[in-house]
């Protein structure tokens, strides 16, 4: 496993900056191995929704998930508010870094990760491939 780690500073959007690196870097199969920081702005789709809500407030975020690929990227975010109140989704583009976030990365040297239409699901779904 190949290893990146990154800063994301003030007024940066964390998907963006996140889909930038895997186009500069090629990744091809890359997860998030931990990731904290804070956001003045949060924009998430909750479970089971078609659109995204965008919270106005300052954020801690408490972790970041998910899998990177040229291919595409499905992340998820938790997030905690000044009162320590938690909520998370699917990170969308629209969440700007307030003071720093520190993100470490993973790259499997095993495998490719592509996404293609679930007939199940009806959505982009996550294919695994070996390197061959």
């Amino acid at each position: 496993m190949k290893t990146f780690a990154l800063r994301l500073k003030p007024e940066q959007d964390l998907r963006q900056a996140l889909e930038l690196f895997t186009q500069e870097k090629d990744v091809k199969a890359g997860f998030i191995l931990t990731a904290i920081g804070s956001l003045k702005q949060a924009t998430i789709r909750f479970a089971n929704q078609s659109v995204s809500t965008v919270l106005q407030d300052k954020f801690e975020i408490l972790s970041l998930n998910g899998t990177l690929a040229k291919t595409g990227i499905h992340l998820h975010i938790t997030i905690a508010d000044c009162q320590g109140k938690t909520i998370g989704g699917h990170l969308e583009t629209g969440c700007i870094i307030y003071t720093t976030a520190e993100i470490v990365i993973g790259l499997s040297e095993d495998f490719t990760f592509i996404r293609t239409i679930d007939v199940q699901t009806g959505y982009k779904e996550l294919k695994v491939l070996p390197i061959q």
